[in-house]
């Protein structure tokens, strides 16, 4: 094995441990983001033990005391090269995402380019150790394309994310209303009746009524606190209904019936969505019965018929 592949390997080994790294960083619990430091404090503490800063810190594991802050750092060094509406318009969409397990912008741009580097260093170690008969500008073309598509790749993830989230509220909004025009009808306040929602449920929708009146409780005025969750979840659906609950409190018009009536809309949106839906179904459904359920068909139907004419008289023109 030549001194070429061997760096190689070696490179592709680091670039893909650390794009590993970073996942393993990014996808993280929230609960495991506790600092390590306070919470073996905190064990120290109440078993009446005590312990130096330095005893604490080196009985932590060694991915929490080398490789998720070398990652971090890794990824705090590439952040500085990204420009800034990158690592906005990132972090808008992480928001948009739901902030999934409090994934970071920098670590997020900086799987990235390990995804690119892993796989362009992956495939100039196969075509080095492999056979293929291809040309070099073949070769570049192919390990470029992947290499491309592994940057691209976690954006496609994410936005996959955003869209599965929105679906999910859109579903979960006329019931949310239901849920809120009731409990306001039977006298609890706008700010009750979002806390029974997200003591309801458990999806998306209620964890936004959650994050509202966290928000609320820390002192954000609420029709601050309603915009920035129309903001997070964009789409406008919940813009409608933050800006029809903005409106009712600023001209004194009754909460339950600007409720009543959005739940109504909500619920029309809704049956409008499941027939559009239904009305596709049928050309969705033209490509598996073409390229799938008619060859065959086709098969079965005419295979005995294309053996029949092999064995007779008219094989020899077959």
């Amino acid at each position: 094995m030549s001194m070429t592949i061997i760096i190689a390997l070696i490179l592709g080994i680091i670039i893909i441990g650390g794009a590993i790294a970073l996942v393993v960083i990014g996808l993280r619990d929230s609960s495991d983001r506790i600092d390590p430091l306070e919470e073996r404090l905190a064990e120290y503490a109440s078993r009446g033990e005590t312990a130096s800063l330095e005893e604490i810190e080196l009985s932590q594991p060694i991915t929490e005391r080398i490789i998720f802050p070398a990652a971090r750092k890794f990824g705090e060094f590439a952040s500085r090269f990204t420009p800034q509406n990158a690592l906005q318009d990132t972090a808008r969409k992480l928001e948009l995402a739901g902030n999934p397990r409090g994934l970071d912008p920098t670590i997020f741009l900086a799987a990235r380019f390990f995804a690119a580097g892993g796989i362009f260093i992956f495939l100039v170690f196969i075509f080095a150790i492999g056979s293929v008969d291809w040309s070099a500008g073949r070769k570049i073309l192919i390990t470029v394309g992947f290499s491309l598509f592994g940057f691209f790749l976690p954006n496609l993830l994410l936005q996959s994310r955003i869209d599965r989230r929105q679906k999910e509220i859109r579903k979960a909004m006329p019931d949310a209303l239901d849920l809120l025009t009731i409990c306001v009808e039977a006298g609890l306040g706008f700010d009750g009746a979002m806390s029974r929602v997200n003591q309801k449920w458990d999806n998306e929708l209620s964890l936004a009524f959650g994050r509202v009146l966290r928000e609320i409780q820390l002192g954000k005025l609420r029709r601050e606190a309603l915009r920035d969750m129309a903001d997070r979840i964009g789409i406008p659906e919940m813009t409608s209904f933050v800006a029809a609950i903005i409106q009712s409190e600023q001209l004194g018009v009754s909460m339950a019936k600007v409720l009543r009536i959005q739940s109504d809309q909500m619920r029309i949106k809704r049956r409008q969505r499941a027939e559009e839906e239904a009305h596709k179904a049928p050309i969705k459904m033209l490509f598996p019965m073409v390229l799938l359920i008619f060859p065959a068909l086709l098969v079965i139907l005419l295979g005995p018929a294309g053996l029949i004419l092999m064995t007779s008289a008219f094989g020899d023109i077959f």
